[in-house]
């Protein structure tokens, strides 16, 4: 799952330009006819290009072949897999829109699908996942994240949620239960200040974006808004504000977190829980396996529970994760959609989930995590399944997040900006950001 982008390159929004040199390695996608691909015999001697980004997870083999032989088996076509580095997949993406050599099939970070569909180069999959039963079934915050100007141009392939990681046997020892709204919350913080003096009550990174959002959004307040075919940023109504107050004033007036952590990404959160320094941080659902990897000590230590609402119930998170898109050039349009289909439900999108540590996307499969005995995996499931929500799905939020936007606001009311300042500031560049034409 990523959601780092840069800002879209001006000449793509004239896709006609073609250009040259675009750097994609190997076969060419589209290539073949455009006829139907429901059965084996039509697409017999058909291939499909599939872009997958590399290191989503550390070693994909065995779901590749699983995949390559459940696609041949269900269509008679080859399906040729070719791994993207993160780093590069945004602008090679890019340039293949203009020059229409790239692939079928792409996987496609949430965040990106609005900029790269309203540049043109995504196909419109929306008469197809309304007919199915894909679009009955998939989590409403990741057909958020695909809809562009009220079309879909994506299916969500795998996502994750953030929830809190925290050690029980430390809570047991102070007589803490997980809470189940602020006040709770916050008074955690305060008796682990008392009785586990040794180690940081809930350390707030300043550089970690989306572990404000359920306080953002929990309090009723958003990070933007849109008024016809305009977007203003939002940080500063009263409403965000009180909940970005709570939430840093977690660590400025209840002392729940250090200094240092005002710079600190997730994974400084996750290292510095992993060494028992932390009594408990927010996570994504992908990383407790990582914490006890890193100390097995914590092994039978650890537990989980959702964000808490503001009065109770969970409160909105961020569901990130990927997509899956069809180029808008590609020629198999028929058979990508089959490939979509047969990724993103039953047991290959189980699979990849099990494997990748992340969750399915459709609603009938993650009611089934969510259902799970695994206290390090049920909380997040249910967190995603009943409160996941996406960000503002406009086109130059990709920029936003590249610009760091968020994380910089964060970072200086942690080192004594104002709430109201910092607010006010995050606001005006995230107007100007997304109503910017390049």
């Amino acid at each position: 799952m990523r959601t780092r982008t840069a800002a879209l390159v001006a000449s793509v929004t004239a896709l006609s330009f073609a250009l040259a040199g675009c750097g994609d390695s190997g076969g060419s996608g589209g290539s073949g006819g455009s006829g139907d691909a429901s059965g084996g015999a039509a697409a017999g001697g058909k291939s499909l290009t599939f872009w997958v980004m590399k290191g989503t997870n550390p070693d994909a083999s065995k779901f590749y072949d699983a995949a390559k032989a459940e696609f041949k088996k269900q269509t008679g076509a080859t399906l040729n897999i070719q791994e993207v580095e993160w780093a590069d997949a945004h602008d090679r993406l890019v340039r293949s829109f203009a020059a229409g050599n790239g692939p079928d099939v792409s996987e496609i970070g949430s965040t990106w699908t609005p900029e790269f569909a309203a540049a043109g180069g995504l196909a419109d999959l929306t008469k197809q996942v309304n007919s199915s039963d894909t679009g009955k079934d998939e989590l409403q915050a990741l057909k958020d994240s695909a809809t562009y100007d009220g079309k879909q141009y994506g299916v969500g392939w795998y996502a994750g949620v953030r929830g809190v990681v925290y050690r029980k046997d430390v809570f047991a020892k102070a007589g803490i239960t997980p809470p189940t709204n602020w006040a709770q919350l916050q008074q955690a913080v305060k008796t682990l200040k008392t009785k586990a003096p040794g180690m940081t009550p809930f350390p707030i990174a300043g550089g970690s974006s989306y572990a404000s959002a359920p306080f953002v959004w929990g309090a009723g307040g958003d990070f933007a808004t849109k008024d016809g075919d305009k977007w203003k940023g939002a940080l500063d109504g009263a409403k965000a504000r009180e909940g970005l107050n709570f939430y840093t004033g977690l660590a400025l007036k209840d002392g729940s977190s250090t200094t240092a952590a005002s710079t600190w990404k997730e994974t400084d959160l996750l290292d510095s829980f992993a060494k028992g320094k932390s009594a408990m941080v927010i996570q994504g659902n992908w990383t407790p396996k990582t914490a006890i990897e890193q100390n097995p000590d914590l092994k039978g230590k650890i537990g989980a529970f959702a964000i808490p609402g503001k009065d109770g119930g969970l409160a909105p998170a961020f569901v990130g994760g990927s997509n899956l898109s069809v180029m808008a050039r590609s020629k198999n349009q028929d058979l990508a959609w089959k490939f979509i289909q047969l990724m993103t439900t039953g047991s290959l999108a189980k699979q990849w989930a099990d494997a990748s540590g992340f969750f399915p996307t459709t609603n009938s499969l993650l009611k089934t995590y969510a259902g799970s005995s695994d206290q390090l995996v049920a909380p997040f499931a249910k967190a995603m399944l009943d409160a996941g929500r996406n960000v503002p799905n406009a086109p130059q939020w990709g920029t936003v997040e590249g610009n760091k936007t968020i994380s910089q606001m964060l970072q200086s009311i942690l080192t004594g900006t104002s709430v109201d300042s910092a607010t006010t500031k995050a606001s005006q560049s995230i107007t100007a950001t997304l109503n910017s034409t390049s």
